[in-house]
């Protein structure tokens, strides 16, 4: 069975997004200074990078691909990453809204899961076959899956920033422990892997 992943960058203080997120600042206030590693140090950072799209397929929540902004979807709206988006693979978006499948350039088709975390966890799994699922963000994804024990590895890249504000990876994720399996850092990010376990479980 596939492993269930997840990449997220985070500021020394806990945050993955920075205050006030909004349609013209998605991840907040300075938090687009989080991902400098990927872009300023791609060499350096390339197992970390070539790691996160190497799943067969990919969760996010509704905000992960359309934004904060109203519930409802806007039926032009086709994601952030323009016609061809990074992920090659399909990419399972968890909301309340239908919509029909939506289909881009280069291997990725978003498909919108309407009946919870582990529907869309079973989606997954068929669909990466023998690779892994990646749990893409946001924060509040990555937190029901580890609340749930769902999560096999959560790898953290660790920007040595203060954000003072926005949205936490880790609150309320119930009884859970972080077992560290391995470090690696560059200039501008630790990269740190953990094996969630869920106490009692």
């Amino acid at each position: 069975m596939s492993h269930v992943t997840c990449d997220l960058t985070v500021s020394l203080d806990g945050y993955v997004a920075g205050p006030n997120q909004r349609l013209e600042e998605p991840l907040g206030d300075g938090a687009e200074f989080l991902h400098r590693w990927m872009f300023e140090e791609p060499e350096a950072n390339a197992p970390e990078i070539e790691a996160i799209l190497a799943a067969g397929a990919f969760i996010m929540g509704r905000n992960m691909f359309a934004g904060p902004g109203p519930a409802a979807w806007d039926k032009e709206w086709r994601g952030w990453w323009g016609e061809e988006p990074p992920y090659h693979a399909p990419v399972f978006v968890l909301t309340h809204h239908r919509r029909e499948p939506l289909e881009m350039e280069g291997g990725t088709t978003f498909y919108f899961v309407t009946d919870g975390i582990e529907s869309a966890l079973a989606q997954a799994r068929e669909a990466a076959a023998d690779k892994d699922v990646a749990i893409a963000g946001g924060a509040q994804t990555a937190r029901q899956y580890l609340s749930a024990g769902l999560m096999d590895e959560l790898r953290l890249h660790i920007s040595p920033m203060i954000l003072g504000g926005g949205e936490r990876l880790l609150d309320d994720v119930g009884n859970l422990t972080l077992e560290q399996t391995g470090v690696r850092g560059t200039g501008l990010v630790t990269h740190v892997r953990y094996r969630p376990n869920i106490i009692g479980s």
